[in-house]
């Protein structure tokens, strides 16, 4: 089996770590910032967040014509610090949190599939995480 392309993609948020961190893992936040841009969204967010846990976040076009469940198993939970799971075609991806001054650094790695282009799919994982960071900077919870 060929080496997975392995694609990062980051952006640092004003706001501390364990706000991120809270936002970055509560289905009902999920639900809010997990698409790429406004045409999708996310109707539907679970997540048991341990070793061995499962989430699964579901993705649709809102209008109606496309649709799929994003989900995986962690393999690593830090608090605070790391995120690693394995995703149901059997992809990695790592997240790490790093703060410093009061702002978070998310970074993530993941496992390229083989289907769309490396770049098409780092644009869009990085949508996705751009939308995170405004949507953590505009809430106050």
């Amino acid at each position: 089996m060929a080496q997975a392309t392995r694609i990062t993609v980051e952006a640092t948020v004003n706001a501390p770590v364990a706000k991120v961190w809270k936002v970055w893992n509560t289905p009902s936040d999920i639900m809010q910032w997990n698409t790429p841009d406004p045409s999708w969204h996310s109707p539907s967010s679970e997540n048991d967040l341990r070793v061995g846990g499962k989430f699964k976040n579901r993705m649709e076009a809102k209008d109606g014509s496309f649709g799929f469940d994003f989900e995986g198993v962690y393999d690593t939970v830090a608090l605070h610090k790391e995120i690693a799971y394995t995703m149901g075609d059997g992809r990695k991806a790592t997240t790490l949190f790093t703060e410093q001054n009061g702002k978070t650094n998310i970074e993530t790695t993941f496992d390229a599939e083989t289907e769309n282009d490396p770049e098409f799919q780092k644009q869009g994982w990085q949508a996705i995480l751009n939308n995170f960071v405004k949507y953590v900077e505009s809430t106050n919870s």
